[in-house]
């Protein structure tokens, strides 16, 4: 039987807020936190090789349960050896539910106390899914973190509806935690349940309360970057991460810009992941310390300086801005895998220079002097 042992090891908090550094002790290895996850949904991070991603330092990397059980299932994943055998990643995998898919795909599915019935956006298939067959599937897939399943509610949603999912949430956290603990010995991965409750103060609190409850090895927050202003997102994540203890390892789910990213460290989150890095990669938005640029502009035809200057990835070291853009107007696969390194690569050393900041005690110039530059460049 499973048990909620401490996987969190703090190492400094910085001396002017609650920013902090430590580890987080999993079955591949030690993530260094505060962390950035790139998402590798099918069990790869497109356009990258998992040689490319240890080259540049990642400890850990996100899968989603959803769309490996559709495809290529579960049963496959667990023949070759979970997701680290089948993909050759010897890092961590954090499996997200899936639920923010069911989310997503709202045309397609019914909610109900026992679970979620979806069609397939692959090939229109009846599934129906559970908290307790999710914990299944991900363990299966040897995960090192899973998520529990849960009901996602979108920025304007009415109270009684974000209650009804959140009820139906917690409900299904007391299921997962119960299943969790019934796997085989074997399997070392950590449970992680999700704090919903939309933008309303009091099902927030009622969340995190039963969520502690729990007692599970670390906290995920949930339900932001889903729509609401910014502003709402920084109230939300504040007076959520206040609530939760410290010894947990803390993550919010699906945020992936500096801004953000320097937002959810200033209240103490370790983890966090997004698709945002990788996709605008491909569509030609690159990352800069002056904001990002978008490379099909005329302006970098002739332009044969690097993406960045200051970026010492092997992208910015060997390649120009004109070949880039060449790359990229031209449709060639290389454009797509060059600026998601690069992308990748930036935000890499983003949380380096961040942990080295936060033990510093100098987090709060830090995030200070780094959007004074970020938010002024041009796009």
């Amino acid at each position: 039987m499973k048990d909620s042992r401490n996987i969190f090891r703090l190492t400094h908090q910085d001396g002017h807020g609650r920013a902090r550094t430590g580890f987080i002790d999993l079955p591949h290895g030690s993530v260094r936190t505060p962390a950035f996850m790139p998402v590798g949904t099918n069990a790869t991070v497109k356009a990258m090789t998992k040689d490319w991603l240890e080259e540049i330092g990642f400890e850990i990397i996100l899968a989603n349960t959803y769309h490996l059980y559709l495809r290529p299932g579960s049963e496959i994943i667990r023949a070759a050896g979970g997701l680290h055998g089948f993909s050759g990643w010897k890092g961590n995998f954090l499996t997200d539910s899936g639920g923010f898919q069911v989310f997503s795909l709202s045309s397609f599915r019914k909610i109900t106390r026992e679970g979620v019935k979806f069609r397939s956006h692959i090939d229109g298939s009846a599934h129906f899914l559970t908290p307790e067959t999710v914990v299944g599937l991900q363990a299966d897939f040897n995960s090192d973190i899973q998520m529990q399943l849960d009901v996602c509610t979108g920025f304007g949603t009415e109270w009684k509806k974000a209650n009804e999912a959140l009820i139906i949430t917690t409900d299904w956290a007391k299921r997962a935690k119960r299943a969790w603990e019934s796997t085989a010995d074997e399997y070392q991965g950590v449970l992680f349940p999700i704090v919903q409750g939309n933008f309303y103060r009091d099902l927030r609190e009622r969340s995190v309360e039963s969520v502690v409850a729990l007692d599970a090895p670390g906290i995920a927050i949930g339900g932001l970057s889903v729509g609401e202003p910014r502003e709402v997102y920084a109230e939300f994540l504040e007076f959520t991460s206040k609530l939760l203890p410290d010894e947990k390892p803390r993550y919010v789910m699906g945020i992936g810009t500096p801004d953000y990213i320097l937002d959810a460290v200033a209240n103490g989150i370790d983890i966090f992941d997004c698709v945002l890095p990788s996709r605008n990669a491909r569509n030609g938005s690159l990352f800069t310390r002056d904001g990002t640029i978008a490379i099909k502009k005329e302006r970098y035809a002739r332009d044969f300086g690097p993406i960045d200057p200051e970026c010492g990835c092997k992208v910015c070291r060997e390649y120009s801005r004109a070949y880039l853009r060449h790359l990229y107007k031209n449709d060639e696969i290389l454009s797509s895998m060059l600026a998601t390194y690069h992308n990748l690569a930036f935000m890499h050393t983003l949380l380096r220079e961040i942990r080295q900041a936060i033990d510093g005690d100098t987090f709060t110039e830090y995030r200070a002097k780094f959007l004074a530059r970020y938010t002024g460049g041009e796009a």
